[in-house]
């Protein structure tokens, strides 16, 4: 990784004393159900962007969520931990991916739709693997916030375009051009944080879940299939779903379940 980059992750400011409670209370063995709902109630435009996030048409509830008491029961601590970070990650970052040819909006679609691949896909089947999952799939993209701003300072747009269009591969373009490529550069983003091992080795290798440690190479695998399936522009194809099955029969996935899901996401 560059040094350039690295500069900028060790100026990033520190996280909230919300997101410090949240960690607190989710690995606390002894902790409750109770527990995150009454620090999660404590912040009211947390809670509103929970319940926003929760109430999406990816997730396919037919009735409103109208408590957080309610997202926690229907999602689980895990997942609904993820909703809390995203809100409270993003915030701390100046957005402008205009060097990736998409919007902020584009961005923050694709984090969603990501994630609401994940739920889909694995909150029943997997439910074990949704601790590290959730907050993986709304924050494994977060490094291209980085990336795009390193290009921007070294006036390189139109190098990181021609990249993109030549390579046809996100990463390679990020290689090529900044030196480091998102997965890296998220995962390094929340060592930084001191954010749990799991989630750092998840991010760092989704693109080879066979180098992650062996108890997350199989959550590894997802988020790389959901990211070949979710591609950066946020448009589930007939293309981007035959490569994310290929994946899947790579990594000896559900692909039953994997099936059902797409069905809501696109």
């Amino acid at each position: 990784m560059t040094e350039e980059i690295l500069k900028k992750i060790k100026q990033l400011p520190p996280l909230p004393e919300s997101v410090m409670q949240i960690e607190a209370v989710y690995q606390n063995p002894d902790s409750t159900f109770n527990d995150m709902v009454k620090i999660l109630e404590k912040d009211p435009l947390l809670t509103a962007d929970i319940l926003k996030a929760a109430n999406s048409p990816l997730y396919g509830f037919s009735r409103e969520i109208n408590a957080i008491s309610q997202a926690v029961g229907l999602f689980g601590m895990g997942t609904v931990r993820g909703f809390a970070l995203a809100s409270i990650v993003k915030k701390s970052f100046q957005l402008d991916l205009s060097p990736y040819g998409i919007s902020n909006d584009t961005f923050s679609q694709l984090s969603k739709k990501q994630h609401g691949l994940v739920t889909a896909w694995c909150l029943r089947k997997e439910n074990k693997l949704m601790s590290v999952l959730s907050p993986a799939a709304f924050l494994v993209e977060i490094g291209k916030v980085l990336i795009a701003q390193q290009v921007i300072a070294d006036k390189k747009e139109k190098e990181f375009k021609n990249a993109l269009e030549e390579l046809e591969n996100v990463e390679a373009a990020e290689r090529e051009v900044v030196g480091s490529d998102t997965p890296e550069v998220s995962a390094r983003i929340f060592k930084h944080w001191k954010f749990e091992e799991s989630l750092i080795d998840v991010i760092g290798n989704c693109q080879h879940p066979e180098n992650a440690e062996e108890d997350n190479q199989r959550a590894a695998a997802i988020l790389d299939v959901v990211r070949v399936t979710v591609p950066l522009n946020g448009n589930i194809t007939d293309e981007s779903i035959a490569a994310g099955k290929e994946l899947i029969e790579k990594y000896a996935l559900d692909m039953a379940s994997f099936e059902t899901a797409i069905e809501n996401a696109r």
